[in-house]
């Protein structure tokens, strides 16, 4: 081995100083030569020494077992076929036209509804008069600076002038419950997940050529149906509670999984609180509109004697909620690539979850009915 790495650096060299003199053939001759000389293994030797591809190595060879003419062609410098972005000065600006953010083109070009793959862009410049290959035009776009790229979320729109002072009214609160050692909860639904054989986002480790066998359609299964997570995060004790309905989502349920979590462990975690506070998104089952919410909240509060506060977090600002980073997010990590088959396998995989900072996860099942369109009047 050590002599081969010799070999391929003397000739390194050597190619080095005689290469630059010679015309395409013969390099191509000189490097055929020195690996028949080499004999088993010399192309591959050769090739890594010149810095050239084994294919061109091996013509070489052919050239000289084929005994050709001697006399040939050299191509003068800066010869060959030119590019078709030079023979069509307009090319580029077509191609351009249909993929800058701020030019669409023929604003009549199905083009413009349609997926702009390098296959479309291709067949619309031709329908233009400019004949090119998709392959042509991924080269034109990447010298111009083009790259796949998905969307990226990050435009929030209109910002309410007072939405900094509710995260900062939110902030104080918070950090005045947990100074006094009185319990504050996030609270929030999990994305709903339907039940069954089916694919799941994500990857897990599994022998090889080995995939777990899912349906090959995710149609609802009657009997399993889907399952509503909705969690309690304790922001103190870093603890999370998660109440899996299979019912609706509605405001009644979602009291009850916060009475779930009280009676379960936060009667036992905070034996003398006379309060808790609770930080919620704008919208949905628990939004600050709604009537059922308030009054199944009243209610809690007088069968557990807890003044109970509430602060909706803006809209438009979920993502801030402690319980989808602290909580949702490792859920979802822990069963990323793992069918959902059953029931207890949705409550055994939430309940599993754990992190390296020291988190907890409770997980029961609710099979409870919670029928949507109660009413509140106005004098309840």
């Amino acid at each position: 081995m050590r002599v081969m790495e010799g070999h391929e650096e003397v000739l390194a060299a050597k190619f080095a100083v005689i290469l630059p003199h010679l015309d395409e053939r013969q390099r191509r001759l000189l490097l055929g030569a020195e690996a028949r000389v080499l004999g088993h293994g010399g192309i591959r030797l050769v090739a890594r020494a010149a810095g050239v591809g084994e294919a061109t190595v091996s013509r070489g060879c052919a050239e000289l077992e084929a005994g050709e003419d001697p006399l040939g062609r050299t191509r003068r410098n800066g010869g060959g076929r030119r590019r078709l972005v030079d023979l069509d000065k307009g090319l580029r600006p077509a191609l351009l036209a249909l993929v800058e953010p701020d030019e669409r083109g023929d604003p009549m070009s199905p083009l413009r509804w349609m997926t702009k793959s390098t296959r479309k862009l291709a067949e619309e410049l031709t329908r233009q008069g400019h004949r090119v290959c998709p392959d042509t035009v991924a080269g034109i776009l990447r010298a111009e600076g083009f790259s796949l790229q998905a969307n990226a979320k990050t435009l929030e729109g209109r910002q309410h002038p007072d939405r900094d002072a509710q995260f900062v009214y939110i902030n104080r609160h918070s950090t005045a419950y947990l100074r006094a050692g009185d319990p504050v909860i996030s609270v929030d639904t999990k994305k709903k997940e339907l039940v069954g054989p089916l694919r799941g986002p994500g990857r897990e480790w599994r022998p090889k050529g080995a995939p777990e066998q899912v349906r090959t359609h995710d149609f609802p299964d009657k009997l399993l149906g889907k399952v509503i997570p909705y969690g309690v995060y304790d922001v103190a004790a870093n603890t999370g509670w998660v109440n899996v309905g299979v019912d609706h989502d509605t405001a009644v349920f979602a009291v009850e999984s916060i009475r779930r979590w009280w009676n379960g462990a936060g009667r036992v975690a905070y034996p003398t609180a006379r309060r808790l506070l609770i930080t919620a998104d704008a919208g949905g089952s628990y939004g600050h509109r709604r009537r059922t919410w308030k009054a199944e909240l009243a209610a809690f509060a007088a069968e557990t004697g807890l003044a109970v506060t509430v602060c909706h977090l803006p809209p438009g600002t979920s993502k801030w909620n402690r319980i989808e980073h602290r909580l949702f997010s490792h859920i979802t990590m822990n069963w990323r690539g793992r069918p959902l088959t059953s029931h207890e396998v949705v409550v055994q995989t939430i309940a599993a979850t754990t992190t390296r900072t020291g988190l907890t996860v409770h997980a029961e099942l609710d099979p409870g009915s919670y029928p949507t369109g109660t009413q509140i009047s106005d004098e309840r």
